[in-house]
């Protein structure tokens, strides 16, 4: 994936791409009308394996910086840098969440009961482990995040051999003689496509913050956001291992002269960008701030979408938002091959990142084991 600051579409009730309604359940005692019951959570067996892979990736990042003496960076993003946009996002939407709540108990109590529904919706929402949960994931997701960004930074330095003239063939045997690119273009041509793909594309500067925000902060499991967190935490991780493997800069950037003749779009400043980027790093790693961030091996745009479509799917959300993610899954892998970002073999290399996250995901988080029982009733999560 070559690197833009993630932001995002909204993951759901019940899992990473919700709209955050609480499922059914039944109130707590006395809780507001309107609310329901969150289950105990073990806090050990919920996020061990986010910190896990979030320590790991920090580590790495740490030590390849220092062996390289080059300083870690944090990444700036269209909110600012990490460490502000992600608190910003989850506190708006734990306002969002909150604010709704308190004026459906308020108003369903009545009476003298309103004060009283007012501090029930308040102790629910604003338990001590239920924030807990939700800094704990978001300061997790943000030592990953940057660890990723910077070891993606140091991939020229350590990897500087690159692979693009072998994956140009590839792509062509898997196209059967033909440019997957070129394919595109002709059939789809080079108009309104180009301007719509790179529009689907970029959406994905907003997609993982505000999925992110909305996985910690809107479901009533907080098993179910962390299944989610810890998946986009792994492919963070495998990713940035699949760099390592195979380094390759993307078609784009291997064969510019298949794509002279696209339109300029947000995704071709975009490219130019990160080839400048590349460049002042190459030149001077020591003295620039910008961070390189070009890698095609694998597609994380495709992995990271696809893993909130695989969530959604086997979390049983809603069919709309079943069929939003997967189209959205769809049209990213499209794109990234229409302004080649990626080779077809990235494409299924992101596929199997997002598989294996969600797999490892699920295991680490004993997601497929609470939804084979059903939800307790009990006191919020405390």
């Amino acid at each position: 994936m070559h690197e833009i600051s993630p932001g995002g579409a909204a993951p759901g009730p019940r899992g990473p791409a919700a709209a955050g309604v609480p499922a059914p359940g039944r109130p707590a005692p006395g809780s507001a009308p309107g609310t329901a019951a969150e289950p105990h959570v073990s806090w050990w067996g919920t996020c061990a394996l986010l910190v896990g892979v979030a320590v790991l990736t920090g580590t790495t990042a740490l030590v390849a910086s220092l062996a390289l003496d080059v300083r870690l960076r944090d990444p700036e993003g269209f909110l600012g840098p990490s460490y502000v946009r992600l608190p910003a996002l989850a506190a708006g939407f734990l306002l969002v969440d909150l604010l709704p709540r308190l004026a459906l108990g308020v108003r369903s109590a009545g009476g003298g009961a309103r004060a009283a529904a007012a501090r029930a919706v308040l102790r629910e929402r604003l338990a001590p482990q239920r924030l807990g949960l939700v800094l704990l994931g978001l300061l997790s997701f943000y030592v990953t995040y940057v660890g990723y960004r910077n070891l993606k930074n140091h991939l020229p330095l350590l990897r500087g051999e690159l692979h693009d003239r072998d994956l140009l063939r590839l792509d062509e045997a898997m196209a059967f003689g033909a440019d997957p690119a070129h394919v595109l273009h002709e059939a789809l041509g080079t108009g309104v496509a180009a301007h719509v793909l790179s529009a689907v594309y970029v959406f994905f500067l907003f997609f993982v913050p505000f999925s992110l925000a909305l996985a910690l902060v809107r479901v009533r499991d907080p098993r179910d956001g962390y299944w989610y967190v810890t998946a986009l935490g792994l492919n963070w991780a495998l990713g940035t291992a699949s760099y390592y493997l195979l380094p390759a800069l993307g078609p784009v950037y291997a064969d510019p002269a298949q794509y002279a003749d696209l339109p300029a779009t947000g995704v071709s400043e975009l490219q130019a960008s990160l080839m400048r980027s590349r460049v002042l790093v190459l030149a001077d790693p020591h003295g620039t701030d910008r961070i390189h961030g070009i890698a095609a091996f694998a597609s994380l745009h495709v992995s990271i979408v696809l893993t909130a479509a695989l969530v959604a799917q086997l979390a049983h959300l809603g069919a709309v938002v079943r069929w939003v993610l997967w189209a959205y899954a769809a049209l990213t892998a499209l794109a990234t091959v229409y302004f080649g970002w990626h080779y077809l073999v990235d494409v299924l290399a992101g596929a199997a990142v997002a598989g294996a996250s969600v797999w490892l995901g699920a295991l680490g988080t004993r997601a497929w084991r609470h939804r084979a029982v059903p939800l307790p009733p009990g006191p919020p999560v405390r």
